[in-house]
């Protein structure tokens, strides 16, 4: 390659040695060693600034540079810890000057974190594992006991970990640990959903994971989705076109062909692009400097995406002209390229072997279906953008329309999996049409396909009954079991399902020559109904159209590939009582979620300010007591000395900053 060039496309440009093929022997072209000396080396740039102090000329250290460019003359930042003001970007440096305590803001760096080891992430499932099982097994106190003890924590922060590990473990049934793999799914504020896989293997598995798994959607769906990964944790944000059973996601990635579909996926990510640059500035392909100056990091990439076009074309062609999977060409850079992402950002072969468990039945593994996401949840869908799987940016991820809790009970976390009845059958009130004369029955007809005679006696319907068939606008199946009453529009629908008791009806001249095929009818009809019935099994829908259940169930499964229906148990006490699964329409079931939570938000109010304030007087012991004729404010407690008295006047008053003469003239005085 040295030798021919990089590419045959190119010539031999950027060929550095000089192959004699008759004697065997290879020479280094005319300027080769002095590219050698100025451009190797394997550290790769990472385009950092500079952070020069003016006029010094004095380095303080260095940004990166999506900040450096992002940022203005005047802009104050942090650095270590000082302020710095931004004077001037000057090539490859950041001018700053001292910012004489201005508020500073924190700059941030892209880039990698080092993946967690095998190891620590073995002893991070252990530990894990150990809490869940003294929580399970003996009480909350005995893992509070065990982390100070056998871990050496301290008490404060035992409570925390095991209080945070208790409640994600209610909420989801069991402890993520790399033997148990827990899936759950919820809705975001806006009505999308969420998947977030709690696989504590560490962020090289994880990366590879999530990455497999959007390529997966994005094969299925055709959408392209967002997702990121982290140490314990991949979330995977769905639009509104999705709906699958849950626990078939576990399935969507074979052994057999993980590799390749994770070639494809890591071809689109970010961390391609960047490791194409390394190797071909660690092969002198791209060079760093020229003409004794520093190359600039914008014609660095311009020169790594030239070079990608005539060795890859189809990494950056045009996607109309993309038909299928990308053919990786058999290149030295693209293969090293390939290696290092599949090799060091990710580990290929854990995932392959991960994939081989959840195969062969390994693995526990657990679907849930949350009202909203579990403690555990809240640290991916708050990830950095070091954790992005794609190329979105913070500002325009779907988990910012997540709205998360600051604190979850352990009590409370039991019922994350579970919906309000109440809010069930308000959704259901709401989702049955308000009709208040013929028209809005008309229009109610065409809305939910049919309604049976029954239904149609009990909502009121039957004043209107007579004009709408006087119109020709209303039609009755009467020889059906259910007396099945429907719009005249949708008679060739029903044609299609009862040919012989719709030989009755005269067809309209604008529906002639309108046919339906059977199952399109069935399932438009079944997509209707959904949309004014809630949460309802495949049985009942049978009985009311009088159609086999198994025809039902393809209707439903071909809705759910649409994204338009979603199964599960979402009656509560049903999956208990072994009841039938349930399918509801993706907007009602949204509505419902939300209720659920509003119905929880609703019995935790806030105190007014006066309960506060009392609160804090009775907690600080601030209550008058009358001694004669005066009024002491200190509430003193005769069992208690006054060295106790100001050790607990101090714990309560830790953190608080106050001027030094208030602390003996006021604070200790009313409180000791």
């Amino acid at each position: 390659m040295v030798a021919d060039g990089y590419t045959s496309r190119r010539g031999r440009r950027g060929a550095h040695l000089h192959f004699d093929a008759i004697n065997r022997r290879l020479r280094p072209r005319r300027g080769a060693n002095l590219i050698a000396l100025t451009n190797g080396g394997a550290i790769p740039d990472m385009f950092d600034y500079q952070v020069v102090l003016d006029p010094e000329d004095t380095v303080v250290g260095s940004l990166n540079e999506d900040f450096a460019l992002d940022s203005m003359a005047g802009d104050v930042f942090t650095l270590g810890t000082h302020a710095w003001q931004i004077l001037r970007v000057d090539g490859l440096k950041v001018r700053v000057r001292d910012a004489q305590g201005m508020n500073p803001t924190v700059p941030f760096w892209f880039g990698e974190g080092p993946g967690r080891t095998v190891e620590l992430s073995q002893s991070v499932s252990n530990f894990r594992q150990r809490i869940g099982d003294l929580i399970l097994d003996d009480s909350v106190d005995a893992a509070m006991q065990w982390c100070v003890n056998a871990v050496g924590l301290p008490p404060s922060a035992a409570s925390q970990v095991v209080e945070y590990l208790q409640a994600g473990m209610t909420a989801l049934g069991a402890m993520p640990t790399r033997d148990t793999i827990i899936m759950e799914r919820f809705f975001d504020e806006v009505g999308d959903m969420h998947v977030v896989i709690h696989s504590p293997f560490g962020s090289r598995i994880n990366r590879g994971w999530g990455l497999a798994l959007r390529k997966r959607f994005c094969k299925s769906f055709n959408f392209e989705l967002q997702a990121a990964a982290n140490e314990d944790s991949i979330v995977i944000s769905l639009g509104s076109v999705h709906s699958f059973p849950l626990d078939e996601v576990f399935r969507y990635l074979q052994t057999t062909t993980v590799r390749d579909v994770l070639i494809q996926a890591l071809l689109d990510s970010p961390m391609f692009e960047v490791r194409w640059r390394w190797n071909a500035t660690r092969s002198l392909a791209i060079q760093r400097n020229r003409s004794g100056k520093r190359v600039p990091p914008q014609f660095q990439r311009m020169d790594a995406e030239d070079l990608i076009a005539h060795v890859f074309p189809d990494q950056i062609a045009c996607a109309e002209n993309l038909t299928g999977r990308r053919d990786v060409p058999s290149h030295p850079l693209v293969d090293q390229t390939i290696h290092d992402c599949l090799t060091e950002a990710m580990d290929i072969d854990a995932l392959i072997a991960l994939i081989g468990q959840i195969e062969r039945e390994e693995l526990t593994l657990i679907a849930k279906d949350l009202r909203e996401p579990s403690p555990f949840a809240q640290e991916i869908i708050n990830a950095r953008p070091y954790a992005f799987l794609d190329d979105a940016p913070a500002e325009e991820r779907r988990t910012n329309a997540i709205r998360n809790r600051s604190w979850a009970d352990p009590a409370e976390a039991r019922d994350y999996s579970l919906l309000d009845a109440s809010a069930i059958s308000r959704v259901r009130e709401e989702a049955w049409p308000l009709v208040h004369n013929a028209e809005e029955l008309h229009d109610a007809l065409q809305t939910l396909g049919y309604i049976t005679a029954a239904e149609f006696a009990d909502s009121g319907f039957e004043r209107w009954r007579e004009r709408l068939v006087l119109e020709g606008r209303l039609l009755q199946l009467a020889q059906h079991p259910q007396g099945l009453i429907f719009a005249t529009e949708e008679l060739p629908k029903f044609k299609a399902l009862f040919p012989d008791e719709c030989l009755q009806f005269t067809v309209p001249a604008f529906l002639e020559g309108v046919c339906c095929e059977p199952e399109d009818a069935l399932r438009d009809l079944v997509r209707s109904r959904l949309e004014g019935l809630g949460p309802v099994t495949a049985q009942r829908l049978a009985d009311e159209i009088a159609i086999p259940c198994a025809k039902i169930d393809a209707a439903l499964l071909a809705l759910e590939v649409e994204g338009f229906v979603f199964q599960g148990n979402f009656t509560p006490g049903l999956e208990q009582a072994g009841g039938a699964i349930e399918w509801c329409e993706r907007r009602l079931l949204q509505r419902i979620h939300r209720y659920t939570i509003d119905s929880h938000r609703k019995a935790i109010k806030p105190v007014s300010l006066q309960v506060y304030t009392q609160y804090l007087f009775d907690e600080h012991g601030l209550k008058p007591v009358r001694d004669g004729n005066e009024v002491s404010h200190a509430s003193t407690e005769p069992s208690l000395d006054g060295q106790t008295q100001l050790q607990r006047t101090l714990a309560m008053l830790d953190g608080i900053s106050a001027p030094a003469a208030s602390w003996e003239a006021d604070l200790y005085p009313s409180r000791v």
